[in-house]
């Protein structure tokens, strides 16, 4: 017995320790300005891309959360209407919640998939996973 606890001990020591206390994943921040009535969103294409999602489901989100209209161009996103940065961070906060991170171990390595039989789409963890359904936009 002795002998099993000592190669156990060895192999916890060999194994690598985790950072647990830093986080891998920052949900970004929105980068705009204000032109007259109009709000400009600089970097919307490369936090859709850094959350890896399609940029039309990005944008449909916020623009329906914001209740907006609003168009692309170019490289970036223009929403008609002054809308503080700080109300659309909170809806790209709530959207990587509902369509990014994993319900189960809450890592940011998933995908949305849309099942050929069902009009349902499912979101798929790439880490552990875990399916789950989310909701239409």
């Amino acid at each position: 017995m002795e002998n099993y606890e000592k190669l156990l001990d060895e192999a916890f020591a060999k194994i690598k320790k985790t950072d647990i206390s830093k986080e891998r994943f920052e949900i970004p921040k929105i980068e705009g300005h204000v032109e007259g009535r109009k709000t400009i969103l600089t970097n919307f294409f490369q936090t859709a891309d850094y959350i890896r999602r399609n940029p039309e489901h990005f944008q449909k989100f916020l623009l329906k959360e914001l209740a907006v209209s609003g168009q692309k161009e170019s490289e970036r996103l223009v929403l008609n209407m002054k809308i503080p940065s700080a109300k659309i961070n909170q809806k790209i906060e709530q959207y990587v919640k509902e369509f990014v991170l994993c319900r189960e171990c809450k890592k940011p390595d998933t995908e949305l998939v849309k099942e050929p039989s069902s009009r349902v789409t499912f979101m798929r963890c790439l880490a552990c996973g875990a399916k789950h359904a989310v909701s239409k936009i």
